[in-house]
């Protein structure tokens, strides 16, 4: 078995080092897009470009009603990796 480790060490460590890689990314980009305060931020950006005559009402509706499925859906995310983590721990 150690022989065979050895001799597949010059593929299997780029492969280990890309799935961190990736994983990492993968890991950022999910923070990113389930991170709850800058969800509300781009809907207070959205409220006041409305406000300021920027888009119009139909626009705004459909923003809005995106920005809040994101939002219900990030609460929902952060729910389950709460009680994902909690369940581990048991």
């Amino acid at each position: 078995m150690g022989l065979l480790k050895l001799l597949t060490f010059p593929v299997s460590v780029p492969l280990a080092g890309g799935h961190w890689v990736l994983q990492t990314l993968l890991d950022e980009a999910e923070r990113k897009y389930y991170d709850e305060a800058a969800i509300r931020q781009q809907m207070a950006d959205l409220e006041a470009a409305y406000q300021s005559g920027r888009i119009p009402d139909e626009e705004f509706e459909l923003q809005e009603e995106a920005l809040l499925e994101r939002l219900l859906e990030a609460r929902r995310h952060h729910q389950l990796k709460q009680a994902d983590a909690q369940g581990a721990g048991q």
